[in-house]
């Protein structure tokens, strides 16, 4: 401990630490609070809280004592004593009047890149943003990355907001826990009540499943949508029988469960939430109308939802580029913004990483007021770096990924071409990086994180997780750089 002596003698004397061959200080962090002070430095690979001073922002701070001073490491009760001195350490809900982009943290490090890649920028970050799904493939919890949001944003001295998604969640228990740990945006996963076989349907089929629906419910729905035309920015939408009953028996459930949970969750919250449906996670595309019937009946209810993912034409596959018609996609975009305009709140696009391709689409029919969820995309330039600083580890990692590819097609759906990826016995070290830029590569590593960042030796040790990390955390300039480069480059072609 005796490295950090400098740095607390530096903080009594009211001075900014300065860096050391044996500790690095982030400049930013250095904060008083009445009579402490408290700064963010790292040794070797570690991150500590370094605090000086006295009263209750020091008395709070957990740690060993140097030189009058304390060293405390990134454990989950500091993170919270951060939170009770530095509000702007929390998340924050940002409602509809600014855009946001959902940037899913894998590694619990990419946050002050991300932090980096905002500033400036007409878009406010989510930091913290995992799907349940993730967090188990990780091994992480959500405490795990709200404490790596509130950590970066005090490395950094990010005090412009950020926000904390618990991102699909589709169970209550999940939605209550969330929401006590300090969440500031929750997406409502409705796929398994959206009905997927009713596309399968022949008419008189879905015609005679209506007819069994009870009196009341049938009532409710004909009184207000059939044979009527709804004018949305000047779009037409009108429900005959047919898809008002197609309507219905697709959605209708899942628009129970959503009025639900905003009544028992997100309406009696302690602080504002946002609010955002997720019906994209299926395999019936979002026609238009289907969009303002879900809509309709959300305003009809009283729920109030800062933003809605609709499933668009096409595919949105993870880490590569959009797949399907521009036209056709363009069309539907063009219509599906006028429906979230008219209703009030934000497009969302899930799966929204590296969609270079119609990212001028949706900038331009957003008119910069949307969400954006991308999360793998700052693994794959994780992985990046790792091919151009160590490029042992990186051949490795990719061996073992094409070794267990198939076990994660349960979870994502892709498409690589695993044939068309160049053998690795071919291809030089210094050409390693550019695995990152070809689609089946992407696909690849995108799919296996969990597996490669949990694998074990048959002695129980990690196989790449430590060393992964150790030469993230070496070279922490070359990753911020490089998110900077590929993240930044996503909002320069949404406008934003």
């Amino acid at each position: 401990m005796k490295q950090f002596q400098s740095v607390v003698e530096a903080l009594q004397a009211g001075k900014l630490p300065e860096s050391s061959e044996a500790i690095q200080v982030y400049e930013k962090s250095l904060e008083k609070k009445d009579n402490a002070s408290v700064v963010m430095v790292k040794s070797d690979t570690t991150k500590y809280l370094v605090a000086a001073g006295e009263g209750p922002l020091f008395d709070a701070l957990q740690g060993d004592t140097v030189a009058n001073g304390k060293v405390c490491p990134l454990t989950h009760e500091n993170s919270k004593v951060l939170n009770q001195f530095f509000d702007y350490t929390k998340p924050q809900a940002f409602g509809t009047e600014i855009a946001t982009m959902g940037l899913g943290d894998r590694l619990g490090v990419a946050s002050p890149g991300h932090i980096e890649t905002v500033k400036g920028r007409k878009v406010k970050p989510i930091l913290a943003q995992q799907s349940v799904r993730e967090l188990t493939l990780l091994n992480r919890t959500m405490t795990d990355i709200l404490d790596a949001a509130t950590f970066a944003v005090f490395q950094e001295g990010y005090k412009d907001g950020y926000g904390a998604d618990a991102d699909h969640i589709k169970l209550e228990k999940d939605i209550e826990y969330a929401l006590d740990l300090g969440f500031s945006f929750i997406t409502l996963d409705c796929s398994e009540q959206i009905r997927n076989d009713v596309e399968g349907l022949v008419e008189e089929d879905v015609h005679k499943e209506y007819a069994d629906l009870p009196v009341d419910r049938k009532e409710y729905y004909n009184s207000h949508y059939l044979n009527k035309t709804f004018n949305v920015q000047g779009l037409d939408i009108a429900f005959d029988e047919a898809s008002l009953h197609k309507n219905v028996l697709v959605y209708g459930e899942a628009i129970d469960f959503m009025e639900h949970v905003f009544n028992a969750y997100i309406s009696k919250a302690e602080k504002a939430i946002d609010f955002e449906i997720s019906i994209d996670e299926t395999e019936t595309v979002t026609a238009p109308e289907a969009h303002f019937f879900v809509a309709e009946e959300l305003r009809r209810r009283g729920v109030t939802v800062q933003s809605l993912a609709p499933r668009f034409c096409g595919e949105f596959q993870k880490g590569i580029d959009y797949i399907g018609d521009l036209t056709q996609f363009e069309k539907e975009l063009h219509e599906h913004a006028d429906i979230a305009k008219y209703f009030g709140y934000k497009l969302s696009i899930h799966s929204g990483s590296d969609k270079f391709s119609v990212f001028p689409i949706i900038g331009k029919y957003t008119e910069g007021l949307l969400h954006i969820k991308t999360a793998g995309t700052n693994w794959l330039e994780a992985v990046r770096v790792i091919a151009q600083v160590n490029p042992d580890l990186y051949r490795r990692m990719h061996v073992y990924a094409e070794e267990h590819f198939e076990e994660t097609l349960k979870y994502y759906h892709v498409t690589p071409d695993l044939e068309s990826v160049a053998p690795l016995f071919e291809t030089k070290d210094e050409d390693l990086p550019s695995y990152m830029d070809h689609d089946a590569s992407r696909q690849l590593f995108h799919v296996t994180y969990g597996i490669l960042l949990t694998a074990k030796s048959e002695s129980g040790a990690d196989l790449f997780r430590t060393e992964f990390f150790t030469t993230l955390l070496k070279n922490e300039d070359a990753y911020r750089a490089a998110l900077v480069k590929h993240i930044g480059r996503h909002l320069d072609l949404l406008g934003l």
